[in-house]
């Protein structure tokens, strides 16, 4: 916040010497250079404590040959501490890096005791080929935010925005059901899933892991225009090393157990799967028209 106080000035320095009582202090009005130098920052925060969300509502995806995508019925719900808005997310605006411009930030909750755990559900379908098929749900159980966050900016160069994400999450169960969301039967699901950063060894080592950063590797979004016209595009930049590093942050993945059931009840258990350790280098998503 920038003020400049013109006319302002010296009718409060007359009331401030009316209001001191004793011998005046030597008080000298500020150069307005001065104050357009002093800048505010402003930060919100706030708590999601027995939220809750469920409807109708349907977005799609329509090609240009027809084909379409749709998810729809989305519920999304999440369970609390009892000590409520002790652990909030936050907003805030921080200076960038050097010649950069400002940082919008969204801070996920610590959640250090895991209590914060959110519940999803959607449908989906496709539509191509003269053929509609709606194609079950996706349940999503106990997913858990353990820190990390968000951040959007102005992108170094070109039109856009600038993104980074930290994220370290646990997941209870992601199951795909084809019947529906409330019928296991026939799902395939993956249970037990972390997702954090990693160290040389592979080892989690409880933070979360930077996918991108505005400043030392940004991600980016933006509509491109070509021969075929504009197209959405989704992307992760090279490692910078003037704002870090120079080398992209490791993460790891771990899923505790794979399983498919089929109607009869029983199940085929696949065990578990680990990606010891994972670095985005680079990354450059087109969507094609």
């Amino acid at each position: 916040m920038r003020a400049r106080w013109r006319g302002a000035t010296p009718l409060l320095l007359a009331l401030a010497a009316a209001l001191i009582a004793g011998p005046a202090l030597a008080m000298q009005p500020l150069a307005d250079n001065d104050l357009a130098a002093v800048r505010g920052r402003d930060g919100v925060s706030f708590d999601l404590n027995g939220f809750a969300m469920s409807g109708d509502a349907r977005v799609t995806y329509t090609a240009p040959s027809g084909a379409s995508i749709y998810k729809g019925n989305l519920s999304a719900s999440r369970s609390d501490s009892s000590d409520a808005f002790s652990d909030p997310y936050r907003i805030d605006i921080v200076p960038g890096a050097a010649g950069m411009a400002d940082v919008m930030q969204l801070a996920f909750p610590a959640n250090g005791t895991g209590e914060q755990r959110w519940q999803f559900a959607y449908d989906w379908g496709v539509q191509a080929n003269g053929i509609a098929s709606d194609n079950g749900a996706v349940v999503i159980n106990d997913m858990v935010f353990r820190g990390g966050g968000l951040q959007f900016s102005t992108p170094q160069s070109g039109d856009g925005i600038a993104w980074g994400a930290a994220l370290r999450v646990d997941i209870g169960q992601l199951a795909y059901r084809p019947l529906n969301r409330g019928d296991a039967m026939g799902q395939m699901a993956f249970s037990n899933i972390q997702l954090g950063a990693v160290d040389a060894n592979g080892n989690f080592t409880g933070e979360a892991w930077q996918l991108a950063h505005v400043a030392s590797q940004p991600g980016i979004l933006n509509a491109l225009n070509d021969d075929s016209g504009p197209r959405l595009h989704i992307g992760i930049d090279w490692p910078d090393s003037r704002n870090g590093t120079g080398a992209a942050p490791a993460g790891g993945l771990a899923i505790g157990n794979i399983s498919f059931s089929n109607p009869s009840g029983s199940s085929v258990d696949l065990g578990s799967s680990r990606i010891g350790s994972i670095q985005i280098q680079y990354l450059d998503i087109k969507f094609r028209r």
